[in-house]
């Protein structure tokens, strides 16, 4: 194949030819049951370019269309909502959520969800509470809000919002709006999680904090993304500061946090490829972090003028593990792709004891979710929005995609038929955002958000062939719910929304395979509870052991 010329990401010039990008092309129309000629299996089977769909049941309300879209008929008349093999049980709106869901179960078996609402930066007109909301989730038909955290950083979290069980604490940093400040904010969920008690509040990579010389001179933190080790002894962050980083803070004193290094993504290629951070995870001995290079290349990069720069960064991060003086962050390897963008979140798991990534994008093919984007990502023949993968890493130096949640929303031959439903949208329609999954360690099923498209849920035990199993997509509100990043006339992103449109789903998953629920928040819904029907879940080897969902 003839070759073309590229930039790798040290910005030395070399050839790549097109069949390497990690990508299947997608120029030639197809429908749902299209198989794709490059995407073989172990077997040599062909895998279907898109998720094969669910098969409801006779008391559901599935969709009217192709799998994952609200037409836009739907959405002139009020979305009513449809439901597959899924059936909610529970709910409490409040004043809606933003981007993240977390969760915990306390000693005494209380079950408690927190999440995140509105930045009070973007209005607090007709709110009542602002900050985290503790939902107390133990009568899951009857979830009621006990407690309202207002700290400086859970006031806006935005993603960064994390529960580590072991440890038993609640933590999040100021992500004002997408880059807050440096404040990192710890809770003790121990003894009543309906009741968090504030831990520490500190400023990190500040003199006043004692871990100036951490952050080199000139530089700032900015809040935005984080997560913690599997050992709970390190708050890694992907920090939208001045140059854009990833870092880690040492919180084995809950206490005292204290920043201990940095890494700063390689800002090499052009402006306006806005290469930047997002969300990471660590592997289970702490040795090596899995981290977004979120970038939004152009749609003339995406061509092939210039090697994919959207990915996965697989980092060592050993020597922060191991404590030694000024540890040092250093690349292992790259796997990056041209058929989404703005790479959103990993988590490592295990399928039959093989090590996989989940990776989730927040862009599609075209850069971008506006009418706009998905019309060039259409011309390309690439899907039009952002969706989950599976990456083998088994061999960490040569990462490879084995498989994608494609919806027929995203299927390129789809355009004609999609397009009419996002006029006037300038951001989130039928992407992904975050995932879930039953057993980190021993995965048979995925769950994700995916906008308007709602709560997609996907049966993983052979991930190079994912079948969709179950969704919810709720309801559309009529009334604003002030605390949501989306029906909200005040808040940070209002573009095109209107009264009975499709909510947006966008946080991390609560699988319970002893209950057979499902638990996470919608941004104008609020917190839901819903329950599996049909016997489509759990399956006879699926289990949901605390803190192994994400």
């Amino acid at each position: 194949m003839k070759p073309r010329w590229s930039v790798d990401r040290f910005g030395r010039w070399a050839t790549i030819a097109v069949a390497t990008l990690c990508f299947v092309a997608l120029s030639s129309g197809a429908a749902s049951g299209r198989e794709s000629d490059d995407d073989e299996g172990d077997d040599g089977g062909k895998i279907p370019l898109t998720v094969p769909k669910a098969v409801c049941g006779p008391e559901d309300h599935p969709e009217t269309a192709l799998q994952g879209q609200v037409p836009a008929s739907l959405r002139a008349a009020g979305f009513e909502g449809f439901n597959c093999n899924l059936k909610l049980i529970g709910q409490s709106r409040g004043e809606g959520a933003s981007w993240q869901h977390a969760f915990f179960t306390d000693r005494d078996e209380h079950r408690c969800s927190y999440y995140d609402t509105s930045s009070p930066v973007n209005g607090t007109a007709n709110r009542t509470h602002l900050g985290v909301v503790v939902v107390d989730t133990t009568d899951r038909r009857n979830p009621n809000a006990t407690a309202y955290l207002t700290s400086t950083s859970m006031m806006d979290p935005w993603e960064s919002l994390r529960v580590h069980v072991p440890r038993q604490i609640l933590l999040g940093e100021n992500g004002t709006n997408a880059a807050g400040g440096p404040e990192l904010d710890v809770y003790d969920i121990s003894s009543d999680c309906r009741d968090p008690q504030l831990l520490a509040s500190v400023a990190t990579g500040t003199s006043a904090n004692g871990d100036a010389s951490a952050l080199p001179s000139g530089e700032v933190l900015k809040g935005h993304e984080g997560n913690v080790s599997p050992d709970g002894l390190t708050w890694y962050s992907g920090d939208r500061g001045t140059p854009k980083k990833y870092t880690a803070t040492d919180i084995t004193d809950v206490s005292h946090p204290q920043l201990i290094a940095t890494w700063t993504v390689p800002q090499i290629y052009p402006a306006s490829w806005r290469v930047t951070t997002h969300g990471l995870a660590i592997s289970e001995d702490g040795k090596r972090a899995y981290v977004s290079q979120a970038a939004v290349p152009s749609v003339t990069s995406v061509t092939g003028t210039l090697a994919p720069v959207n990915g996965v960064l697989i980092l060592d991060v050993s020597q922060v593990q191991a404590r030694m003086p000024n540890p040092q962050i250093t690349e292992v390897s790259h796997l990056f792709w041209p058929d989404g963008a703005q790479s959103q979140m990993y988590i490592p798991i295990t399928v039959k004891g093989r090590e996989y990534l989940v990776g989730v994008d927040e862009l599609g093919g075209g850069g971008g979710n506006a009418t706009a984007n998905v019309q060039a990502a259409c011309s390309i023949g690439l899907p039009m929005f952002p969706m989950a993968r599976i990456i083998d890493i088994r061999d960490e130096r040569h990462p490879k995609v084995v498989s994608r949640m494609l919806l027929e929303t995203h299927d390129p031959a789809n355009c004609s038929a999609v397009l009419p439903d996002i006029v006037g949208l300038s951001v989130f329609t039928y992407g992904s955002h975050y995932c879930s999954v039953d057993n980190k360690h021993d995965a048979t099923t995925l769950v994700c958000a995916y906008f308007n498209s709602g709560v997609r849920v996907f049966d993983i035990r052979d991930p190079r062939r994912p079948k969709e199993i179950a969704y919810f997509n709720p309801p559309g509100v009529t009334t604003p719910s002030y605390g949501s990043q989306h029906f909200n006339p005040t808040a940070f992103i209002k573009s095109g929304t209107q009264a009975g449109g499709p909510d947006w789903c966008s946080a991390q998953l609560r699988l319970d395979a002893r209950h057979g629920t499902l638990e996470t928040t919608c941004h104008d819904n609020g917190f839901l509870a819903l329950k599996f029907e049909n016997g489509v879940w759990p399956f006879p080897e699926s289990t949901t052991p605390p803190g192994m969902q994400n």
